[in-house]
């Protein structure tokens, strides 16, 4: 759900880049959960206190208490389980749209889902056909996405495959 960036002042605070659409649903869980990218473990970390300033979150965690053991924590990923964040019928979360097949109108398959981009405006699908590695990007907006199959994994847009 975001990334830890830097220190924030010389108490033990750290800025939290935010990945997630509404960033303030980590302010709701008291732990969060700390990934290295050495490392695939994820590790608790209490939450002391947190809020939003700007775009980023700050945040205060037990046992950090100055700026050298928020540095160390620069750089490592923060998360919660899936199952702790709310969820309405029929939402996806984008790491579960990884791998689901794109098809257009007309059926034909233009690949699969190989990720998202944030761009500000409103996400980009990331479309990759076989093992090419040249992608289509297709904006995330009605227009374009019509269906999503959480069944069937497969993803129906309005987009051409030359586009």
């Amino acid at each position: 759900m975001g990334r830890i960036a830097a220190p924030y002042g010389v108490q033990g605070w750290c800025r939290i880049q935010p990945f997630s659409q509404d960033p303030e649903t980590l302010l709701a869980h008291s732990t969060w959960w700390l990934q290295d990218d050495d490392d695939a473990s994820w590790r608790p970390g209490r939450l002391v206190d947190a809020r939003m300033h700007g775009r980023a979150l700050i945040a205060k965690l037990t046992d950090v208490d100055n700026r050298e053991q928020a540095l160390a924590l620069r750089g490592r990923w923060v998360g919660v389980p899936r199952e702790a964040l709310p969820r309405d019928e029929g939402q996806f979360f984008w790491s579960e749209l990884v791998g689901f097949e794109v098809v257009n109108r007309a059926g034909r398959i233009l690949g699969s889902v190989a990720g998202f981009i944030e761009s500000g405006a409103h996400p980009i699908l990331r479309v990759r056909a076989g093992g090419q590695a040249v992608e289509q990007l297709i904006p995330w907006v009605a227009a374009y996405v019509e269906r999503v199959d959480g069944e069937a994994r497969r993803i129906e847009v309005d987009w051409e495959a030359d586009y």
